[in-house]
């Protein structure tokens, strides 16, 4: 769950509520209770990449999924 400010404490903390926020904790600026802001790390170029290469390594682990299972599952969980 992201930490929630109000902008005064943003306008006095901002370099400490930054660091914070590069250390990966989400960040919502409210006026009064009302969210205003989101804040949030910018993921460098190379994460998303190498978040991508785990997702295919652990995708090409799994068997494949023929046309008729995807199709049983269609209405899986639904009451006749």
């Amino acid at each position: 769950m992201a930490r929630r400010v109000k902008i005064g404490e943003a306008k006095t903390h901002l370099s400490a509520l930054l660091m914070e926020v590069e250390a990966g904790e989400d960040l919502v600026i409210c006026r009064g209770t009302t969210p205003i802001a989101h804040v949030t790390r910018i993921a460098e170029a190379d994460e998303h990449a190498a978040l991508s290469a785990t997702l295919r390594r652990e995708r090409a682990k799994q068997k494949a999924v023929t046309t008729p299972e995807i199709l049983s599952w269609r209405h899986e969980g639904h009451t006749r």
